[in-house]
Formats: C-alpha cells, sequence, structure tokens
C-alpha cells in the first residue's frame, strides 16, 4: 500500500515535468534549441496567478492570465532573442537562451525581490483528500494527472491530425524544403513557441499548488529536471517526454521516501548522465545518421 502511495505522488510530481518537458521537445524538434529560459517563463506564470490571486480576482481568471502571460512572453523572446540568430552557430543559440533565463531571474528579483512568496494553492484547487482502497489521494493528484493526460492528448491530435501540426512535423524534418513548399516558417515556430509556453503555464500553476510558494529562482531546478525528462524519454519525441517526466517524478518521490531527500537532485541529474552514456536518444529518441 506504500508503495502504491508514494507511486501516486511520484505520477503527480512527474505530470508536471512532463508538461514542461513537452515544451523542451516540441522546440528543439523544431529549431534544435535547448531553450533554457522555459523553466523561467514558468517562473513568471506562477508569479502572474500569484498576483492576480492576491489581488482578490477569480483564481479561473489567474490561471487563464498566467497561462497566456507565459505565451506573450515567449513569443516574444522567439522575436527578440532568437529570430535574429537562426542562422548563426547553435552553441550561439544556446548561450543566448541561458542568457535570457539569467535575464529573467534577475529582473523578477529586482521588480518582486528574491524571497519566497506564498502561493494560495487551496484557492486554485480545494485542499481535499479521498480514501480509496486505504490510499490517499487529493484533488491536487487528481486533477494534476487529468490535465496532463487531457495535455498530452489534445498536443497529440494536433500535431497528427491539423494543419499547423503537419506543417511543425515538415518543418522539424527539412526546414528548406517545408519553405520551398509554402509553409510560413516564422509562423510555425511561433506557434510551437506559443504552444509549449502554454503547457508551461499550466505547468506552473499545477507545481505551485504543490508546492506553495514562488521565488525568482523556483523555474531554474524545475526546468533542468523537465530537461533531463525530456532527455530521458527522447528529446524531440511527444510521448517521450511524458514518459521521461513520469518517470523521473516517480524516482524522485521513491527516493525521498527511502529517507534520502537531500539526495534527489543528485539522483535525477545521475539518470541523466547514465541514460546519455547508455543510450543518447532516450527511451523513443530516434537515432540520426549524420553523411560525411
Amino acid at each position: 500500500m506504500i508503495v502504491l502511495q508514494q507511486l501516486i505522488n511520484g505520477l503527480q510530481l512527474g505530470s508536471v515535468y512532463a508538461l514542461i518537458a513537452l515544451g523542451y521537445s516540441m522546440v528543439y524538434g523544431i529549431i534544435l534549441l535547448l531553450n533554457f529560459a522555459h523553466g523561467d517563463i514558468i517562473m513568471v506564470g506562477g508569479y502572474i496567478a500569484l498576483l492576480i490571486i492576491s489581488a482578490g480576482i477569480s483564481p479561473l481568471v489567474a490561471v487563464v492570465a498566467s497561462v497566456a502571460g507565459c505565451i506573450v512572453l515567449a513569443c516574444l523572446i522567439e522575436k527578440a532573442a532568437y529570430t535574429p540568430l537562426r542562422s548563426a552557430p547553435r552553441i550561439s543559440l544556446l548561450i543566448t537562451a541561458i542568457g535570457v533565463s539569467y535575464f529573467l531571474e534577475n529582473v523578477a528579483q529586482l521588480i518582486l525581490g528574491a524571497d519566497p512568496r506564498v502561493f494560495p494553492n487551496t484557492a486554485v484547487i480545494p485542499s481535499v483528500t479521498y480514501n480509496v482502497g486505504g490510499l490517499n489521494i487529493s484533488l491536487t493528484t487528481i486533477v494534476t494527472l487529468a490535465v496532463a493526460v487531457v495535455s498530452m492528448a489534445a498536443l497529440t491530435l494536433l500535431v497528427q491530425k491539423t494543419k499547423m501540426g503537419k506543417a511543425m512535423r515538415a518543418v522539424s524534418e527539412d526546414m528548406g524544403a517545408a519553405q520551398m513548399m509554402g509553409i510560413n516558417i516564422n509562423r510555425t515556430i511561433t506557434f510551437t513557441f506559443a504552444v509549449g509556453a502554454a503547457l508551461a503555464g499550466i505547468g506552473a500553476i499545477l507545481y505551485c499548488c504543490r508546492y506553495p510558494q514562488v521565488k525568482p529562482t523556483t523555474g531554474y531546478l524545475l526546468g533542468l529536471k523537465a530537461f533531463v525528462a525530456a532527455v530521458l524519454g527522447g528529446i524531440g519525441s511527444i510521448p517521450g517526454a511524458m514518459l521521461g517526466g513520469l518517470a523521473i517524478g516517480v524516482a524522485e518521490v521513491v527516493v525521498t521516501a527511502l529517507g534520502y531527500s537531500t539526495w534527489t537532485d543528485a539522483v535525477v541529474f545521475a539518470i541523466l548522465i547514465v541514460v546519455l552514456l547508455v543510450k543518447p536518444t532516450g527511451f523513443m529518441g530516434a537515432s540520426m545518421n549524420e553523411k560525411v
């Protein structure tokens, strides 16, 4: 019973990682960019929700505003920082992403202060716990798992069945050929950033409901763990990101349950090292052959 309880807790945390990892995978699949500013977009989403709820406005408005704010911020970053460097060496994009990450963290610290702020999580999801066959399952856990499954299904349908999804797949395969076929490259890339940011905004709310505080560095470690999840599942693979997120969440909770809570971060990054050594493409990543 204890094992099942910890598994449920791990799936809840893993679902949040999965939502964030999907953003990493989508952007990498399109322009081969590891967007390390993705975690800080989550931090901004958390602050937006916190400020709106603290002002006495409806939590539903806070959720919508958080997602919308993340989308707008991601699109601005893409246009201002990444688009001018699209033809530059990949390392330039990577360094720029890291720079944007530090910029967002420092701006948040300058405006809102460095001290953590308590997030009113019960205002978003009521603090209710159900006992099912001896297992204690909170409403937050149920909502988190449900949102993750629905988001995964909606994203899969978007990519596989819609015109924009086909454009995204075409651009990820061959940007030049897609452009010659009449696909608007800029619009497709911006749309990809927007979808990833929307998932980040949802993930921000769910993460703050589990750990009810927000600070300027909230998204730093969260983003890195989501990146590990994306690599573990196979970066560029949507189902892989989901699987990797759940695996990381379960691993983290198991380590904590065994009494090694101070080692959770070390274990997560140890998993990354092992995966890169044994199977660099991850669980569901496709092998890529380069012609010389």
